[in-house]
């Protein structure tokens, strides 16, 4: 496996990995999180981001609705005859 070229998506990234995971270059998305314009934060003084909060902000920009959870409720059972 040492040969092999593997992009690990972490759950909380640094620029460079976030920058890759969304396919933009790191200066675009540093200007993008100073702005504001996609969901980051700051450990200390370097910009940190949330794979699922990118998820869910790149849903929201593209239209896509979030699937809502289905609920199946189990059939019921029918009444006990009266014992004869």
């Amino acid at each position: 496996m040492a040969g092999m070229a593997q992009i690990a998506v972490r759950e909380v990234m640094d620029i460079r990995q976030a920058s890759e995971y969304l396919g933009i270059s790191g200066d675009t998305l540093y200007r993008y999180a100073s702005e504001g314009f996609v969901p980051a934060f700051k450990l200390g003084n370097r910009w940190r981001f949330k794979k699922n909060l990118l998820d869910a902000w790149m849903d929201e920009k593209s239209g896509v609705k979030p699937i809502e959870p289905v609920t199946v409720l189990p059939k019921q059972k029918k009444p006990a005859g009266r014992a004869r």
